[in-house]
């Protein structure tokens, strides 16, 4: 009987004992779960397209590393856990909001090639005025043209970046779109000459009257 307990209690102790051993085990394999999790989130644009998920997910990795190296290896294994979680979280985001913004390019795209259109033509009618701005036209609707290839090739895997570019381009145009209507509010060299003869002559007749 006695033999009999002794072997129990051996057992109770080699149990605890090897609960022990794996709570002081470092969680590796949770440290590369999130690690794992980590690199896919920011490799998809999390930073940019999800930074209110990516953020915590960041503080949670962030505070599993301090308990790691502190040797708080049961708190590190949640912290782990909770990470990766949160980073995978973080990825989902991403590909609903580089949706959105894929959306939102295009439909700056679309307005901004109508109103280039518009200016292309107007630029054309103004050709005269144009003067000493024709160069720096021929300039800025080069760049808006190369501008606008370039942002419909990217426009899918860099939405945010081709965002940022119509606002340029969009600025650029905004500009010939007020310069185009200074233009047609000024009346032309000739005709304002003519118009200033005609007044002169007008009035030396009412002189020799």
């Amino acid at each position: 009987m006695k033999e009999i307990r002794l072997l129990v209690l051996v057992f109770v102790v080699l149990a605890v004992g090897m609960s022990f051993v794996a709570c002081s085990k470092p969680p590796e394999a949770e440290k590369e779960a999130a690690k794992k999790a980590m690199d896919a989130a920011l490799s998809a644009g999390a930073d940019q397209y999800a930074p209110t998920d990516v953020e915590p997910a960041k503080k949670l990795w962030e505070t599993a590393e301090t308990q790691m190296k502190e040797k708080n290896y049961k708190e590190a294994k949640q912290s782990y856990t909770d990470a990766k979680a949160a980073f995978e979280k973080a990825a989902a985001a991403v590909e609903t909001a580089k949706k959105a913004a894929v959306d939102q390019a295009n439909a700056a795209l679309n307005a901004i090639e109508e109103e280039w259109k518009k200016l292309r033509s107007l630029a054309k009618k103004m050709e005269k005025k144009l003067k000493e701005k024709k160069n720096a036209w021929k300039t800025d609707a080069k760049t808006i043209n190369e501008g606008l290839l370039k942002v419909k090739e990217t426009i899918a895997t860099a939405p945010l970046e081709a965002k940022a570019k119509l606002g340029e381009l969009q600025a650029l145009a905004d500009k010939w779109e007020v310069t185009f209507k200074e233009m047609a509010a000024t009346p032309t060299k000739s005709k304002a000459t003519i118009k200033h003869k005609t007044t002169i002559k007008h009035k030396t007749t009412k002189k020799k009257k």
